[in-house]
């Protein structure tokens, strides 16, 4: 993987639930957390025509514009316990469609040694105005280019889960 950027992230008593390690709920909010600071990250070298190196995601931005998150998977691997070192988020983007971008992420050790968990979230540019997807501008996918790297790799991928569809019909 290559320009992924690494977060700390404090684990909180209130984070702990009754079987004693981080709820899967509260990933959601590390997976959060991470993805503000990456927008807020200054570009530094990697700013293109047009932004200079303390432009940001984020102020790319116009004020009828705004991101959405359409999709997030979560693969947990490991539980996290209550303890005063901090874990990290290690995000980075995946994928960069027309009105869409994709964030992968790491919550692990600061050197990956362990991993907790793996998530993709998939986010959608939106306009205020009308509720409407708006297309990526050339300066907004220069700057996610800066964080391009790796997809997620997921233990069990699409093809293995379109498997367990056919196992699962009038069960639910």
């Amino acid at each position: 993987m290559a320009t992924a950027i690494q977060i700390p992230l404090q684990v909180r008593f209130g984070d702990i639930d009754a079987y004693g390690h981080v709820n899967n709920v509260v990933f959601l909010q590390y997976l959060e957390d991470a993805r503000v600071q990456l927008t807020h990250t200054p570009l530094g070298d990697s700013a293109g025509p047009g932004t200079d190196a303390t432009g940001t995601f984020q102020r790319l931005l116009d004020a009828d514009t705004f991101t959405l998150v359409a999709r997030h998977e979560i693969e947990y691997l490991h539980p996290i316990e209550f303890r005063p070192a901090p874990v990290f988020a290690n995000i980075w983007v995946t994928r960069i469609g027309g009105s869409s971008f994709d964030f992968g992420c790491t919550v692990a050790e600061r050197d990956g040694a362990t991993v907790y968990a793996q998530a993709s979230t998939a986010m959608v540019l939106v306009s205020r105005s009308t509720g409407r997807p708006v297309r990526l501008t050339d300066a907004q996918r220069h700057a996610l280019a800066t964080w391009l790297g790796d997809d997620v790799p997921f233990r069990r991928r699409p093809a293995a889960a379109a498997a367990v569809v056919p196992a699962l019909e009038g069960v639910c």
